[in-house]
């Protein structure tokens, strides 16, 4: 985007390290796929994922409210949450296969959309899939699952991934 208010050269450079930074989240997702013992791990993906999420955040601010980095950063914000959460998966081999599967195909996503900084969040928001938002949405039911077990039966509050899916209007 030429007249997006964003220095093209720190643009370059910040979606050369992010796409290294993604490339190291599949090494270490295709690494634990399949073994509920390195559950632990799901947090060094999520703070890897955070780096890309704090940068694309960051250079938002001063890109217009179209820029596909605003996508970027909550897009990556979504998979730093499913990554935390999912580091506290106990006794449940099956639903942390399908997180693990579901962050692949996440990360993935993200490859593509620094691949179309170009296009603009109403653009890319159409190439994201049902199946994906579907389970990510069974995921976060889940959790939520998870937490009022662990409080009880409390009602807890919405659940920010929840909230990161209505901020993306998905």
């Amino acid at each position: 985007m030429a007249d997006s208010g964003l220095d093209e050269s720190i643009l370059k450079d910040f979606t050369e390290e992010s796409l290294i930074l993604v490339d190291q989240c599949i090494d270490l997702l295709e690494t634990i796929e399949n073994d509920p013992s390195e559950v632990e791990k799901l947090k060094d993906f999520a703070n890897r994922i955070d780096r890309v999420m704090g940068g694309a955040k960051s250079l938002a601010l001063i890109a217009p409210p179209e820029h596909a980095l605003n996508l970027i950063g909550d897009y990556c914000a979504i998979c730093k949450s499913v990554g935390y959460q999912g580091a506290q998966i106990q006794n449940n081999d099956q639903f942390y296969n399908v997180v693990v599967a579901l962050l692949l195909d996440a990360v993935e996503m993200t490859k593509v959309l620094f691949n179309r900084l170009d296009s603009s969040v109403t653009e890319l928001k159409k190439i994201f899939s049902i199946t994906f938002l579907e389970r990510l949405k069974w995921i976060s039911l889940q959790y939520d699952e998870i937490e009022k077990r662990r409080h009880d039966g409390k009602k807890m509050g919405q659940n920010e991934i929840d909230d990161l899916l209505k901020k993306l209007g998905l």
